[in-house]
């Protein structure tokens, strides 16, 4: 996503100090509109940046970001001047938890009624707790606010994915683009090979609970080794063998299948 602020037309302003930020602020409670118009200018390169995270999800920059100014407008209306946190703290998790409500609402695959409630309950309580916290809560920290499972946790989380088509535009210069599916097919173009690699989902069931977490975790969630130790309680160290002993056992069992 390399658009540039300039490029979508928005307005430079100046980046406001704490102390500038808490009088507007107060202002805003005080039914100050101007005040109000001014934090929203002064933050959309906030927003924007953020917006950025969001690449690749097959949506226009412009309407991720018109979705992140909601959140960042009611941010504004929500925030407490007793809270103990600096503003931009408090307004991110409201303005990713903003878009990501609309890619999830937008989201074309379609999942039980049951599971989306536990989706909704689980991005709940990470907006919740990002601003209590002043971090992404952890798998561990969902689990104690909501009451549900670690495993329920991670699968709400994976089926609140957007699939990316494979028809998507990866790459494009002069010539001809990239679509996703020329990546999967490699040189050889042998799609039905990287094709049959999608019953990758049904062996992890054959894993150990430790083993299929971490690489939930890890190639699922895109989370760090650091921050799945985190999650599990466990050292660094720990998740990287747990992991090498997954892949080592999934390249045994599809080995023995003729995947290989």
């Amino acid at each position: 996503m390399s658009t540039r602020l300039s490029e979508m037309n928005l307005p430079r302003y100046p980046l406001l100090s704490d102390e500038e930020t808490r009088d507007l602020l107060g202002r805003v409670k005080d039914g100050d509109e101007e005040a109000r118009e001014t934090l929203i200018n002064c933050n959309l390169r906030l927003v924007f940046n953020l917006v950025k995270r969001f690449a690749n999800r097959g949506y226009e920059l412009e309407d991720l970001f018109q979705i992140g100014t909601i959140g960042l407008i009611k941010s504004i209306d929500k925030f407490d001047l007793s809270y103990d946190v600096k503003f931009s703290t408090y307004a991110v998790p409201l303005i990713i938890g903003e878009i990501r409500r609309f890619l999830r609402d937008d989201n074309p695959v379609k999942v039980s009624r049951s599971l989306k409630e536990a989706v909704n309950k689980v991005h709940r309580a990470k907006d919740e707790l990002s601003v209590q916290m002043g971090r992404e809560p952890s798998i561990s920290d969902i689990a104690r606010h909501t009451g549900l499972s670690p495993e329920d946790i991670v699968t709400a989380l994976e089926a609140a994915q957007t699939p990316t088509s494979m028809f998507e535009t990866i790459y494009q210069d002069d010539g001809d683009p990239i679509y996703v599916i020329d990546a999967l097919a490699g040189e050889t173009d042998d799609r039905s090979g990287w094709f049959d690699k999608l019953a990758l989902k049904d062996i992890l069931k054959r894993l150990p609970e430790r083993e299929k977490k971490v690489l939930l975790l890890r190639f699922f969630e895109d989370k760090t080794q650091a921050e799945v130790a985190a999650m599990m309680d466990i050292s660094q160290v720990q998740v990287s063998r747990i992991e090498r002993q997954a892949l080592k056992s999934i390249r045994a069992i599809m080995g023995g299948e003729g995947k290989f």
